[in-house]
């Protein structure tokens, strides 16, 4: 560790900064002291590099990543700042030195120390991979030795399982010689990456020297793809439990329980790391770490005979070393591991999780004001707009959460605009939009990037929150709880909105490719209608098979549903048990379906009423099925059909052609005329509403009429 210098922050949160204990390509790790002198490990993003967003990404990414695991075997996480000019992340400090650093100094380890590092790291990596993680950049250098045992440290490129390996040009995907021959190619990785790592680690702690040498980083890496590891410096009790993590097929690599299990590691464990050379090594580094933070406890010296099983210790006044001594002993003793989630300001006390305002502690939504109603005759007026491009021309139905109204934005990503005024609030230029957005209890906006990162943004104000790597194709729905959606590979999974964690991933009863899956999500289920037209209901608590329902329509058309029903749209209008699939009624169209002319749109219901679109009719029935109001002949509908739009006491179609979007009392007698707003031919017409406003979006225009 060296002194502070000049640019170096003196307070970072509720850390004051003491020294620096290292510097990479992205940061730099600082140690510094709390209130109560507590020290931590505090990673800083470059200033130089706090406008790259790119790395700023990276750089959350990493903190979230880390954050879901929380096993023994790595750093706890203390806090975090990932908003701020300077964004860092802080965990405990761990005072031991690296596996590298030790090995350099004091030699290979025994081979008691040998199987505790093996049983203990195995015992870590299965932690790491029951989240649904793989490390990706296991090594000696992120190995720590503590007197707790060896740590495992740097999130930095760790993944989810079903992730490839993701580089810059000109880049190398992994740590030469540590790297798994799949990871080195470029292909899929996934745990047993990692095992193939955990054998390279502990070839190099049992013999001193790397399994894989060459004269060029490229040798190398061919050596790692085609050649065998050298492990003729090995004691030869050790090779039958390093050997097998060396397979080139991933398949033929053991579990690291399997790892953990076969190196029989003595029963003293732990105890094995308070004697010794790499003890005395720790003990300095933890001594010096206190001094330097300004706690002075006294220091517990093991004696000579009872140090093995901590049966017996000297306890001695602890000394006070000056503080170049204290520096030069810190030297390659600072390393850490940062998790957390991308937000704001977020630590623990050591009692446990204390939420200031983490990125899940989510600020109250907005208020708005209801528009007036209108008189319900002649034509609508528009509250504002229409705003002309500012929507990309294949944006999904406009989105209303409270105070604001989201959309595709005309040359990529996702914008808010406010529903007073249509003056832009926010956007958002990394949303991928034809991934779909959705509102998270009306307070999150939740939509996903280009890399199939799910990202957050608070509502009002375009403020990110956390985020998931689920490898995003399409998203589903959301409640308050959770966001469930359609990966890359065709799996439905389920994110935690609590901590952005993977709850469940499962693979559809039926496929869901070949186009956007339209969702519903209620009554504990999430039904998903496939472009196909088939129906499938999984249970949302995880994703098991509830029903399926196949040739309901031509196309995916939304469900929707209410009190425990099911309602679907497609050849029929169908209301089916939301546990079940059971069919309650089924209601035939009233015209014969021809070349996907007729049949039902998408259904909506508001106060118990069922409204949907049959042909040039706009039907309402009740629960059971019966009519609830006359039908309304319709000037023109054809498919893609929108479902209707209930807003105050009206009901609202998006038409075809040059008709426009049509409003008609909900309690019609047949004889009231409805209200016309025309719309200039195009595409992407679609419709929502919220707080007694209907938004409209036609070719890129977005506009906001009152409603009666």
């Amino acid at each position: 560790m060296r002194t502070l210098g000049a640019g170096d922050p003196l307070r970072l949160g509720p850390y004051r900064i003491v020294g620096v204990l290292g510097e990479g390509g992205m940061g730099k790790v600082y140690l510094g002291r709390d209130a109560a002198g507590r020290p931590a490990a505090v990673k800083v993003l470059l200033p130089e590099l706090a406008h790259d967003r790119h790395l700023v990404d990276r750089f959350v990414r990493e903190a979230q990543t880390a954050r879901a695991v929380t096993g023994e075997g790595v750093a706890r996480v203390l806090g975090a700042e990932l908003e701020s000019g300077r964004p860092w992340i802080a965990s405990e400090f761990l005072a031991g030195p690296t596996l590298d650093d030790a090995v350099a100094r004091h030699g290979p380890l025994d081979e008691a120390l040998l199987r505790e590092t093996a049983r203990a790291l195995a015992l870590t990596l299965a932690d790491i991979h029951a989240t649904g993680l793989v490390h990706r950049d296991l090594k000696p250098s992120n190995v720590v030795l503590t007197s707790r045992g060896p740590r495992v440290i740097d999130f930095g490129i760790a993944r989810p399982e079903h992730g490839l390996t993701l580089t810059r040009t000109g880049q190398i995907p992994v740590t030469p010689g540590y790297g798994a021959p799949e990871q080195v190619l470029g292909q899929r990785v996934g745990p047993a990456a990692d095992v193939f790592s955990l054998g390279a680690v502990l070839a190099f702690a049992a013999s001193g020297r790397p399994a894989y040498t060459g004269a060029e980083v490229t040798a190398i890496l061919y050596e790692v793809v085609h050649g065998s590891p050298d492990l003729t410096l090995v004691p030869e009790p050790l090779r039958y439990l390093v050997e097998p993590c060396f397979a080139k097929d991933p398949a033929a690599r053991p579990l690291p329980a399997q790892v953990a299990e076969a190196a029989r590691a003595p029963q003293r464990g732990v105890r094995l790391w308070r004697s010794g050379p790499y003890a005395q090594d720790i003990r300095e580094r933890e001594t010096a770490a206190r001094k330097m933070t300004g706690q002075t406890p006294p220091t517990v010296v093991p004696d000579g005979t009872g140090a093995a099983d901590g049966s017996a210790a000297t306890v001695v006044p602890a000394a006070k070393p000056s503080r170049r001594r204290l520096l030069g002993l810190l030297a390659g003793g600072g390393a850490l591991v940062a998790a957390g989630a991308g937000g704001a300001v977020w630590w623990l006390s050591e009692e446990g999780p204390s939420a200031l305002a983490d990125p899940f502690d989510i600020p109250s939504a907005a208020s708005v004001r209801p528009a007036e109603l209108g008189s319900g005759s002649g034509t609508p007026e528009a509250l504002w707009g229409p705003e002309e491009g500012v929507a990309d021309a294949g944006s999904p139905a406009p989105l209303p959460v409270r105070d604001v109204v989201v959309f595709a934005a005309a040359g990529g990503g996702i914008a808010a605009r406010r529903v007073a005024d249509g003056k832009e609030r926010w956007r958002a230029g990394e949303a991928r939009a034809d991934a779909g957005y959705l509102s998270i209890a009306d307070r999150l906006v939740a939509t996903a990037d280009g890399d199939g990162v799910l990202r957050t943004y608070v509502a009002a104000t375009g403020e990110p929150r956390w985020t998931a790597d689920a490898a995003v194709n399409t998203l589903l729905a959301a409640d308050a709880a959770h966001v469930y959606v359609l990966t890359s590979e065709g799996e439905v999974r389920c994110v935690a909105t609590a901590d952005a964690s993977v709850r469940w991933t499962r693979r559809p009863p039926l496929p869901l490719t070949g186009g956007r899956p339209a969702a519903a999500l209620g009554a504990g289920v999430l039904v998903l209608c496939s472009s196909a037209g088939d129906v499938v209901a999984v249970r949302a608590a995880d994703g098991s098979r509830a029903w399926i329902r196949k040739g309901q329509a031509a196309g995916a058309l939304r469900p929707v549903i209410d009190n425990g029903t099911v309602y679907l749209g497609g050849h029929t209008l169908a209301a089916v048990g939301a546990s079940d699939g059971a069919v309650r009624w089924n209601k035939p169209a009233m015209q014969p379906i021809r070349r996907g002319a007729y049949g039902f749109g998408p259904p909506a219901v508001a106060a118990g009423v069922v409204y949907a679109v049959d042909g040039d009719a706009l039907r309402s029935l009740r629960p059971d099925g019966s009519d609830a109001n006359v039908t309304t002949m319709l000037a023109g509908v054809t498919p893609p059909w929108q479902p209707p739009v209930v807003q105050a006491g009206s009901v609202w179609v998006v038409e075809s052609r040059d008709t426009g979007v049509s409003g008609w009392p909900r309690n019609s007698d047949g004889l009231a005329q409805g209200q016309v707003y025309p719309l200039k031919e195009g595409t992407g017409r679609t419709a929502a509403g919220d707080a007694n406003r209907l938004f409209v979006l036609n070719s890129g225009a977005l506009v906001a009429l009152r409603v009666f």
